[in-house]
């Protein structure tokens, strides 16, 4: 799934980068024929300028030379061989050349008749004589250009507001409305314009065009366009628009399918800890109830009974082991009554928080000297009283010291070290050991339900891993902190921060 929507997903972008790559080649394509087709119309405009330039000087001189105007108007009958008429059509010339062979003719005759030979010399000779007339004129033209036009400087052969309106049209034409920025540059490089929005750095990606190609390279001009680039960026994107939908979409299915794998482990790890939580509670039980059964069928010995040292020792056993069982049980049952913060029922009263933690001390001392350990106090802090529910705030202590003697290390005693003190209006507690100490990995999940730290086999340490967590939902009711720092091999410390009353 993952790799069918990373490929779908890549596929996607290639496919947008390639419609964006297509459409920055047809907008480079088409600026670049813009481009060539003003310079030409530029060039063209010129020719026209010289060209219109040039009539005006033959139509003054034909005013002022009109004896040498000859007005020639006949009709003509065009006749086959057999003498038969086949057309009549007029002519009306105007010669301006005295010398051409047309003026010769009668003008005294209205009326000629003449074979279709002699018509189509006659049309041929009018042709050719205009021929020459055109010719001549544009040869003049384009002397003038050569040797007039390319002497003058580029500023005043380029009239720049048509050289816009040129540019503008021929974009337009090509599909293209989009702001731009235009400079003119010569041949030695100096800027001779640049339109009011140019800015420095414009030329970056500029596209260019040589103006007058066919002059001299000394009088030769660049004609410069750039678009600023995020109105360029959003024309060449614009039309892959409609991809963009699906490309979400993508996004959404993928972030959704690791959202459900995620979710999908989280549950297989939270089953694994409820059935390991099952299993570790059914032993818990199970070593009480059987005690507690073994001492029962003890008791219905005839013999125990006239024992009463015996019938006392038995009856402890069974005392002891039912504390132990309600214990417990009211151990999952404060995790159940917190699992609500808004349903919990603290009755918060003033205490001396370093006498509740000495008392604790004194009753915790016996199980820890025990099995060769020792208990340190040292209850420093000035101001101990503190707003806190007695019975929880008892038992946070209790399962942080039953804590250090569960994971205490085998080849050393244990030694518990247990600090308070004051710090910015706040009680400090910290309660350190010398036990196996945590890893960095577990130290981030022992304040969660059900967790619990594996040496090896994960029953050689008795609880249901709701201790911690436990502990963490008192603290936290009663407006407090609480953090935990070990390292293998070294010990662990708790320190809980508890608000002064």
């Amino acid at each position: 799934m993952v790799l069918s929507c990373l490929g779908l997903l890549y596929m996607q972008v290639d496919y947008i980068n390639a419609i964006g790559r297509m459409r920055r080649e047809h907008f480079d394509e088409g600026v670049r024929r813009s481009l060539y087709q003003t310079a030409y119309n530029l060039e063209l405009s010129e020719m026209k300028y010289y060209l219109t330039k040039n009539i005006q000087k033959d139509i003054q001189k034909s005013n002022i030379n009109s004896n040498n105007v000859l007005e020639l108007e006949h009709s003509y009958f065009v006749t086959s061989d057999d003498g038969n008429i086949q057309s009549v059509f007029e002519m009306k010339t105007i010669m301006n050349n005295p010398a051409n062979p047309l003026t010769k003719v009668n003008r005294s005759s209205s009326k000629r008749q003449m074979t279709l030979k002699e018509a189509q010399r006659l049309s041929l000779e009018t042709l050719k004589t205009r021929y020459m007339y055109q010719r001549a004129l544009l040869d003049e033209v384009v002397y003038n250009m050569l040797y007039q036009a390319s002497e003058k400087p580029l500023s005043h052969r380029v009239n720049f507001r048509k050289l816009h309106q040129d540019l503008k049209a021929e974009l337009e034409s090509n599909g293209i409305d989009l702001p731009y920025h235009v400079r003119v540059l010569g041949a030695d490089g100096k800027e001779i314009y640049r339109c009011a929005e140019y800015r420095d750095g414009d030329d970056n990606n500029a596209y260019k065009e040589l103006l007058f190609k066919n002059d001299p390279p000394n009088r030769m001009g660049v004609l410069e366009i750039s678009f600023p680039a995020a109105t360029l960026n959003k024309y060449i994107y614009n039309s892959v628009k409609f991809m963009i939908p699906s490309t979400i979409l993508i996004m959404v299915l993928l972030v959704t399918f690791f959202i459900t794998v995620y979710l999908f482990i989280r549950q297989k790890k939270v089953s694994e800890i409820k059935n390991d939580f099952i299993n570790n509670m059914t032993h818990e039980f199970k070593t009480p109830i059987s005690t507690i059964s073994l001492a029962a069928q003890m008791l219905q010995d005839p013999s125990v009974a006239k024992s009463p040292s015996m019938f006392g020792k038995l009856s402890g056993v069974i005392t002891s082991e039912t504390k132990r069982l309600r214990f417990q049980v009211d151990k999952v049952l404060q995790m159940s009554m917190f699992e609500n913060s808004d349903n919990a029922s603290l009755k918060m009263k003033e205490l001396d928080a370093n006498e509740l933690i000495n008392g604790v001390i004194n009753t915790f001392a016996v199980k820890v000297e025990q099995g060769g350990g020792k208990i340190i106090s040292n209850l420093e802090a000035e101001d101990p009283f503190v707003y806190v529910d007695e019975m929880h705030f008892t038992n946070v202590v209790f399962n942080l010291m039953d804590n250090a003697v569960k994971y205490k290390r085998q080849d050393e005693p244990l030694l518990l070290n247990i600090h308070t003190w004051n710090s910015n209006d706040n009680f400090m507690l910290s309660i350190q050991d010398n036990g196996i100490g945590i890893s960095k990995d577990n130290l981030k999940k022992i304040f969660d339900k059900f967790y619990r730290v594996q040496t090896g086999n994960i029953h050689d340490v008795k609880g249901f891993g709701l201790g911690l967590a436990y502990v963490k939902q008192i603290i936290q009711a009663h407006r407090g902190s609480i953090r935990a720092e070990s390292e293998m091999g070294i010990g662990t410390n708790f320190i809980i921060v508890l608000p002064l009353k």
